[in-house]
């Protein structure tokens, strides 16, 4: 542990006051119940703020002197040595932030400064010193992280319900924009616009091959699009334990024009000393990134350890399960059901999430903490609602939305789409055929017949050497491959 010099005193009280506040803060927390996000902030008359102000001050930033140390000697110790601004650049935290951290490392005989110019403290190069290197192992043993400073966990709660799903503005233009490209029947619009402005759970259930799964997907396009920007953290840091949070394989980044502008990226560049001013005082936190709601879709993979935090034992940190990154956007369970855990069991893990809007996670130490569970969760399943929940589990989804077999209106206009896509002219007599041959004879049609039958159709014309036509002939083969009874 990093031991404060009586060089020093402003540096050494401030640690102290940090040490005890923190120290006091842990004390008066119950393990045993843990403390709502909604027993903090309440939810009535938050509205959405276009940024997050940078913070001025160590206590802004939420972390203490020691987290913040040791980010830096962990830099230091992988990059070898560095520019005062490039340690900012790498925390994502002002400079005036991060020289606070360098001075109490100087002092203590961790870091030395080996070069500099005229333009001041963010322009030093720093070292560490074999003390330094010392410390700098010991903080990898506690955390391997490294990177953005983490923002505290009320933070996150506080922002999370700023950017909440609830009360989205959702109007029948919006959300017919978002399915222009589809082909639904008519009134559906006006069952999923309620739905999509409550920001509760959705239950879409009927046959396979009606395009479920398309609708639930438009629904993530409709938030993706017209939802608004919204920011998430890079990590949280709960108590001493950090959590890992954007993941840029889910996160639709909006701000990296910005980002490449602060950061100086240009090749030609290369080897001078970084721009200064966007990081000596950033007019925002650059610790959040700035992005579209997100949509995260998951299926029959699904687990129970999937909604868990992720320990890495080797790293000493925690990665974010999928629902928690999902935060804002839209929760997808695709054919719910068919997962590698049992309908019962996952429904019991969210029962109290979707009723009270925050689930509770486990550290490896056992400590439990509250979260926000703010999206819009999806359930979609072709299988019969009655045998996967019962009435405790339905009472708590608010809307349960059918999508039946299509009417023979809706069949000719998706048909007359799938042609249109493959350059394939459309003929009537598709419809005819099928109609007359296996749907009036008890078949049940299906949204996704079309496009499969005119791709097993165009794989015909293909073997064959042929432009890819409608004809009875090829309609016929097709169908008789499709439909076949095994």
């Amino acid at each position: 542990m990093l031991r404060p010099t009586t060089k020093n005193h402003d540096l050494t009280d401030l640690y102290s006051d940090l040490f005890q506040k923190n120290q006091t803060t842990s004390d008066s927390r119950s393990v045993a119940e843990p403390e709502s996000p909604a027993d903090k902030i309440p939810f009535e008359g938050i509205r959405q703020r276009d940024v997050i102000p940078a913070p001025q001050t160590l206590e802004e930033t939420g972390l203490s002197l020691i987290q913040l140390c040791n980010l830096v000697l962990k830099q230091l110790y992988l990059q070898g040595s560095a520019l005062g601004i490039e340690i900012s650049r790498s925390a994502h935290l002002p400079f005036s932030i991060i020289d606070m951290a360098l001075a109490f490392l100087k002092d203590d005989k961790c870091i030395e400064v080996t070069s500099g110019n005229m333009m001041g403290r963010s322009s030093y190069r720093f070292n560490l010193t074999e003390l330094g290197r010392i410390r700098a192992r010991e903080a990898f043993e506690q955390c391997r992280y490294v990177g953005p400073a983490p923002v505290p966990l009320e933070a996150y709660v506080r922002q999370c319900q700023l950017q909440t799903v609830v009360g989205i503005e959702c109007t029948p233009e919006g959300l017919e924009a978002a399915f222009s490209d589809f082909i639904i029947r008519e009134g559906l619009l006006d069952e999923l616009g309620p739905a999509v402005c409550s920001g509760r759970s959705i239950f879409i259930y009927g046959p396979p091959g009606n395009g479920k799964t398309l609708i639930a997907k438009g629904l993530g396009r409709f938030l993706n699009r017209q939802g608004g920007e919204i920011y998430v953290p890079y990590a949280l840091q709960m108590e001493n334990s950090i959590i890992t949070l954007f993941d840029p394989t889910i996160h639709q980044t909006t701000d990296d024009h910005e980002l490449e502008e602060r950061n100086n990226t240009d090749p030609k560049n290369a080897g001078r000393i970084p721009e200064m001013k966007d990081w000596v005082k950033p007019d925002t936190d650059l610790r959040w990134r700035r992005i579209r709601r997100p949509v995260v879709i998951t299926g029959g993979e699904l687990n129970l350890e999937m909604l868990d935090l992720r320990y890495n034992k080797a790293s000493n940190f925690y990665t974010a399960p999928l629902h928690i990154k999902a935060n804002g956007g839209v929760f997808l369970i695709d054919d719910f059901g068919r997962q590698l855990v049992s309908p019962k069991d996952l429904l019991n893990r969210w029962i109290m999430p979707l009723e009270d809007r925050i689930d509770y996670l486990t550290l490896a130490t056992g400590k439990k903490f509250s979260i926000p569970f703010e999206q819009l969760i999806v359930f979609s399943t072709n299988l019969d609602p009655k045998d996967l929940v019962d009435e405790a589990f339905l009472r708590r989804i608010r809307h349960k939305i059918e999508i039946s077999a299509p009417s023979r209106e809706v069949f000719t206009e998706i048909t007359r789409l799938c042609c249109r896509q493959r350059g394939i002219g459309f003929s009537p007599v598709f419809v005819s055929y099928l109609y007359d041959t296996y749907y009036n004879q008890g078949k049940s049609p299906r949204s996704s017949d079309p496009r499969d039958l005119l791709e097993i159709l165009q794989s015909i014309c293909r073997f064959k050497g042929q432009d890819p036509i409608i004809s009875t002939q090829l309609i016929s083969e097709a169908a008789q491959r499709f439909f076949c009874q095994i």
